[in-house]
């Protein structure tokens, strides 16, 4: 990726390890800002637009609050029947639009390959904040920054990704992240809902170790990080396929009997039924600081992209 200013932000893939641990380290002096315990006009003056045609709470509002924690402001719609969208205007003309008032843009689009459509529109910088089942980059790196920030280190960890692995942008997007470091992979994942075959050949080709089952109770005795999802049923095509795999993990204190002293679990949110509350009280869950960490880390990116100096 290189240098980081005025470059968009599309898939995780233009990441080299050395941008990721750039991005990483920037993120952890973030933290007292991020938290309000110390104020930045980094970015004062600057405008982000945030753009989401699907529906958010944690992506849209840290991207937000990211912002205004380093002295910047917003724009922008979180839902587009509220905007021109509604009368017919193509995403290309609202980029078209949008870059006049901002100097950043962040796009949520329900079709994958729309946040690199916008980019081929506009010079403004482009970070991508999920396009239907491709990519998420942001979500991305406050995945790793979590477990980094809590193991001290990326290598040498032994990282279970569980539940619907062929549709969830997350778990794309983390595999490709977490093949630059020397990690330990397992896919759980039901019939069906396996990593696609081109995820699977790119882990291989690495050469990383690798293992794929539909056991998750075998699993959580020899894993640092559960990673579950959930399965989303709006990513099914055909109702009945998601009718079948519904509710098939659950991660209650019964199967955490098991687990490593160490073990952290860790989910992008929403979450449904797949992981028990009563797992929200053990020293497993880092879900809640996970969407915390998307604040700092944003705020590190947007202060690269856009030249600010905290």
């Amino acid at each position: 990726m290189g240098g980081f200013k005025g470059r968009d932000v599309l898939s995780i893939a233009d990441f080299s390890r050395k941008d990721i641990e750039f991005v990483l380290k920037a993120a952890k002096k973030m933290v007292p800002i991020a938290r309000g315990e110390r104020p930045s006009r980094a970015l004062e003056g600057k405008v982000l637009a945030v753009l989401f045609y699907e529906p958010s709470t944690r992506t849209r509002l840290s991207f937000e609050s990211a912002m205004k924690r380093l002295g910047g402001s917003t724009v922008g719609f979180a839902d587009p029947m509220g905007s021109s969208v509604a009368k017919g205007e193509t995403l290309a003309d609202t980029i078209r639009i949008v870059e006049s008032y901002s100097d950043a843009i962040v796009l949520r689009h329900p079709q994958e390959g729309a946040a690199r459509l916008a980019a081929d529109f506009t010079d403004k910088p482009v970070i991508n904040a999920g396009d239907g089942a491709g990519q998420h980059p942001t979500q991305t790196l406050l995945d790793l920054y979590t477990i980094w920030d809590e193991r001290g280190t990326l290598d040498g960890t032994r990282i279970a990704l569980v539940g619907d692995l062929k549709y969830g942008r997350t778990v794309h997007s983390l595999t490709y992240a977490l093949s630059n470091f020397d990690v330990d992979l397992t896919f759980v994942a039901p019939g069906g809902l396996q990593m696609p075959k081109e995820v699977v050949e790119h882990v291989r080709e690495l050469g990383l170790p690798l293992s794929m089952t539909e056991d998750l109770g075998k699993v959580v005795a020899e894993t640092d990080v559960l990673y579950v999802t959930r399965i989303q049923k709006e990513r099914f095509p055909d109702p009945q396929e998601y009718a079948k795999v519904a509710g098939s993990y659950r991660v209650d204190l019964e199967i955490l009997r098991n687990a490593r002293k160490g073990l952290i679990i860790l989910h992008p949110l929403p979450r449904r039924d797949e992981i028990a509350t009563e797992v929200d009280r053990t020293p497993h869950a880092r879900y809640f600081e996970q969407a915390f960490n998307g604040v700092p880390v944003r705020m590190a990116l947007l202060s690269l992209l856009l030249g600010g100096a905290a």
